[in-house]
């Protein structure tokens, strides 16, 4: 038995908006970024309950983990939007952090930390879950946006996986003075960022006023359909006949592909959607449409 396609993203209910969306949500400063995602997802089921939808999610993931006291951009996926998780592992992050110095700043300070930008090496902290292996990390972008006393108010573009508390310890290092990150706040994690934002209370007055007042816009505002966190990786366009046997685990053969993005090489990470916009999963190119009755995407992520 074959399983039912989603609808294109601008024709989804508010339920299915809510299994498979995702919020570019303002993370306050205080809750760790796993206790976020789990005040959302059980605030979704207890709405879906509320309104007497047999629909319900039983998780929701968030993009790039933030320190409890860190605010700022943390994306959560809801539903079925967390078998995206994978794509924010590869993307840029952009922050805004105060950079305490423990003396006086040379004049030369602007000079100094534009050294640091490009590739870096990096050993992850003693408490970071990851192992404490020497590593590169590229710095894309570091630049004084302030400079007041010994503090140093500093944006910071940079590869997903940068250890901004340890990159402040090299800077103080670098200006002779030593010095240590005070406020961090993240301004973006690609393809989101702080132009969008909105609060967990903003998330929670949307949820009431779908279940009290039978009005899901505010919803609508706020929840985005999961295929926002595909933009910017290419896309394959593929038959909706396609896409059912996709969603009965085969991959994406040759006679049901519709179009291809321009440029894509072998190997590299894309999305399937059928015709209208819906996604239909991720996948590593394998060769050309043309190529006959050939796979052209090998399935990594069904999302149907």
């Amino acid at each position: 038995m074959t399983r039912d396609l989603r609808d294109p993203p601008d024709e989804r209910s508010p339920a299915d908006l809510l299994t498979f969306g995702v919020v570019n949500l303002d993370k306050p400063p205080g809750p760790s970024s796993h206790q976020v995602s789990g005040w959302l997802r059980d605030a979704v089921d207890e709405t879906l309950a509320d309104r007497g939808l047999e629909a319900s999610i039983d998780r929701a993931a968030h993009a790039g983990t933030l320190d409890p006291k860190v605010t700022g951009c943390l994306p959560v996926m809801l539903g079925d939007a967390t078998r995206l998780a994978q794509v924010f592992l590869e993307g840029p992050k952009e922050y805004v952090a105060v950079l305490e110095c423990h003396g006086s700043v040379p004049a030369d300070t602007e000079s100094i930390v534009a050294e640091f930008e490009g590739p870096i090496y990096q050993k992850p902290p003693r408490k970071s879950a990851v192992a404490r292996r020497l590593r590169v990390r590229e710095l894309y972008k570091l630049e004084v946006l302030e400079a007041e006393d010994r503090r140093l108010l500093l944006r910071i573009e940079c590869e997903s996986g940068t250890y901004i508390r340890k990159l402040c310890h090299d800077l103080g290092l670098a200006l002779g003075t030593g010095a240590h990150m005070g406020d961090l706040r993240r301004t973006a994690t690609s393809p989101f960022d702080d132009r969008d934002l909105h609060s967990a209370q903003e998330f929670l007055d949307a949820l009431a006023f779908w279940v009290e007042d039978d009005d899901p816009e505010p919803l609508y505002e706020i929840v985005d359909p999961a295929e926002r966190i595909l933009e910017g990786i290419p896309g394959v366009s593929i038959a909706p006949s396609a896409a059912r046997e996709v969603a009965e685990g085969a991959p994406v053969y040759a006679p049901g592909v519709i179009e291809v993005d321009d440029g894509i090489e072998s190997g590299e990470l894309v999305a399937c959607y059928t015709p209208d916009g819906a996604a239909v999963c991720l996948g590593e190119f394998v060769g050309p449409a043309d190529a006959g009755s050939g796979v052209v995407v090998d399935l990594e992520r069904v999302l149907v």
